[in-house]
């Protein structure tokens, strides 16, 4: 394209409809339009290079062009770039199928395939409402799903019901289906009358008096487990998962993991649910699968779940939902690739070490006057920003604080992004370690510079 910067900023402006933006202050910002990219790093149009600090919204794991993806790519391009699993199968998603099965909790036998982390949950809701619906025996009518104030799932009609947070959801309140939505369980803000232990109790005791009033009508219980990412990087108290667990498995009702933001070594280890010993009846998967690479999503389910759809066609047990890019080869090429990588490079060892680095750094802001809390789970952080730490009063809305230290960290050459006035900090799992502290440098310049 024989363009100027100028030129591809109009046609941005005129013709592109970006997510989760408000465009009349994108248009005005000049949001960097990026071009090339290589390693850890991004080039914008104007020739400027940017550390990618929030790994291409939290799914890059490897860095970018890296030759042992591209090449799988390549070689998949030579044989077949798409075929539908409608009626056929392909060789990648065969292959990445039994890899997933095999790194995942036990248990975790068979793979149904889509195109993002929303629809993966999608898969799961419906699976699970349509499980109890046929299973033999079913002990009556399961409406409702469980899940977390403030959770984030997605952006289908399903994933939104599911969800907690009002700024995202509350517009398409009369779309959604019932839910009964638990207090999750963090203590940076309690309401009056509680302290930290106090709420912290209240929260597990709230957990279990949904579940047993309402056992009979609840078909799944939803999660980000260990950690809320869109709602702020909101790290769950010790043991919450596994008595969510305990619960759920006590009265037959569905656990449905949602790894989409937090697999593929984000929190520490593979897969968050690993923490706490806990195996899921259903769990999704996107993001990192491929490396950050392509669009692929994949929801595993046990063998108990699966055996309730089997039967003969006229029974019409059969599960009615697809994708037409389901088991995209390239993708699985991708991901395939992406996981050898994970052994070759021994990047959960590297996740060890850039989360400790991570961790002392964020020691430098325990005390600063403008950060309430620092949350960190692993490679995943969150520095919550306050104009009073007595109260941690947060800031108006309108100073949009979060945002001008992107804006600070951008003129520093890193690329964050944040929720709110949480800044983000999202490093690749394979990111080596000296780049964590030039993303380090860059957030804490900014919030200072910021905020002074």
């Amino acid at each position: 394209m024989n363009s100027t910067p100028a030129q591809i900023r109009q046609w941005d402006n005129d013709h592109v409809w970006h997510p989760f933006a408000a465009m009349s202050a994108y248009r005005d910002e000049g949001a960097p339009i990026i071009a090339d990219a290589e390693g850890f790093f991004l080039k914008d149009t104007d020739g400027s290079e940017l550390l990618d600090g929030y790994s291409s919204l939290w799914c890059n794991v490897h860095g970018h062009r890296v030759p042992e993806i591209d090449s799988a790519v390549h070689n998949q391009l030579d044989r077949v770039a798409h075929c539908t699993l409608l009626g056929s199968a392909n060789l990648p998603s065969i292959e990445l199928a039994r890899q997933l099965v095999e790194r995942t909790p036990d248990g975790l036998n068979k793979v149904f395939y889509s195109d993002s982390g929303s629809t993966a949950v999608e898969v799961a809701l419906k699976i699970a409402y349509q499980y109890h619906h046929q299973k033999p025996n079913s002990p009556g009518k399961r409406d409702l799903f469980l899940c977390m104030g403030d959770a984030y799932h997605g952006d289908t009609i399903g994933s939104v019901s599911v969800g907690g947070m009002s700024l995202f959801h509350a517009t398409y309140g009369d779309l959604l289906f019932k839910t009964l939505k638990l207090p999750p369980p963090v203590t940076f803000r309690v309401p009056d009358g509680y302290d930290a232990n106090t709420y912290s109790a209240y929260c597990f005791d709230e957990l279990e008096r949904a579940v047993r009033e309402n056992h009979e009508r609840i078909a799944a219980f939803v999660i980000e487990p260990l950690v809320q990412g869109a709602a702020g990087i909101l790290v769950h108290a010790d043991g919450y998962l596994r008595r969510v667990r305990e619960l759920t498995a006590e009265y037959g009702i569905l656990l449905i993991a949602d790894e989409v933001a937090v697999g593929f070594g984000r929190t520490g280890t593979m897969f968050a649910c690993e923490q706490e010993q806990v195996r899921p009846d259903l769990m999704c998967l996107a993001k990192g699968i491929s490396g950050g690479y392509l669009p692929i999503a994949a929801t595993l389910a046990t063998d108990e779940i699966y055996d309730v759809f089997l039967g003969d066609p006229t029974d019409g047990k059969t599960f009615y939902h697809g994708h037409t890019y389901t088991g995209n080869p390239l993708g699985c090429a991708a991901s395939l690739a992406s996981l050898k990588l994970f052994d070759d490079n021994r990047v959960l060892d590297n996740v060890q070490t850039i989360s400790q680095q991570l961790q002392t750094r964020m020691a430098e802001l325990q005390s600063h006057s403008r950060v309430g809390e620092v949350r960190q789970k692993g490679i995943m952080v969150g520095i919550e920003l306050v104009r009073d730490r007595d109260g941690n009063e947060p800031y108006p809305a309108a100073d949009r604080i979060g945002h001008q230290v992107t804006l600070a960290s951008r003129r520093r050459g890193v690329m964050i992004r944040p929720l709110g006035d949480v800044i983000v900090l999202m490093p690749a799992p394979a990111m080596p370690v000296e780049l964590i502290d030039q993303l380090c440098d860059a957030a804490i310049e900014s919030i200072n510079e910021v905020t002074a």
